[in-house]
């Protein structure tokens, strides 16, 4: 009887010591699908005129593996507009994220649809109107705040619209911040 309830008591010690040991190994499978979407401030350097323009952006990033994912933006540029031209984009595309701590820089091609939107024809006659499609090179900085949170540091876009006339080459550049789903 003694001996049994040795036995029980060492399997009890031995059981009841594991949670502080540490010795539990941490999971080895690491969690794919991850979801951010955010929005942010907007600054367009149109190469149309002399005259840069502003707006907002909303993104979302869906990432696949550590490394790879897919982005979806809207450029919405269209609300300091001192020339009366405004360029709106709708974009999609791969990106490339390379995480180091809390820092997460990345690059990205984008396709879509841009469209130039005249907001007084007659301060703009013979511009060019309409829905163009478009792509683009981009890359930024996104900094990985505790709870969920994401600082877009820095959004960098290069855009081509080769249909617009002898073809618009306009930057983009957002600042702003995210909410991420895991």
């Amino acid at each position: 009887m003694l001996k049994t309830l040795l036995t029980v008591g060492s399997l009890a010690s031995v059981l009841s010591f594991t949670s502080i040991g540490h010795a539990q190994a941490m999971p080895t499978a690491t969690a794919h699908g991850n979801l951010q979407v955010g929005g942010g401030l907007s600054a367009g350097m149109p190469d149309y005129g002399d005259k840069n323009i502003g707006g907002i952006s909303a993104f979302a990033d869906f990432d696949l593996t550590p490394h790879i994912g897919v982005e979806a933006d809207i450029h919405y540029v269209a609300l300091i507009t001192p020339t009366d031209l405004a360029e709106n984009t709708y974009e999609i595309g791969p990106r490339y994220v390379y995480r180091r701590g809390r820092f997460a820089p990345y690059g990205k091609v984008l396709v879509g649809l841009g469209s130039m939107v005249i907001q007084e024809s007659q301060d703009n006659p013979g511009r060019f109107n309409g829905n163009y499609f478009m792509y683009s090179f981009g890359g930024g900085l996104d900094i990985l705040i505790p709870h969920h949170i994401v600082i877009r540091a820095i959004d960098a876009e290069v855009q081509r619209w080769p249909g617009l006339g002898n073809g618009l080459t306009p930057y983009v550049f957002t600042v702003g911040a995210a909410y991420r789903f895991r």
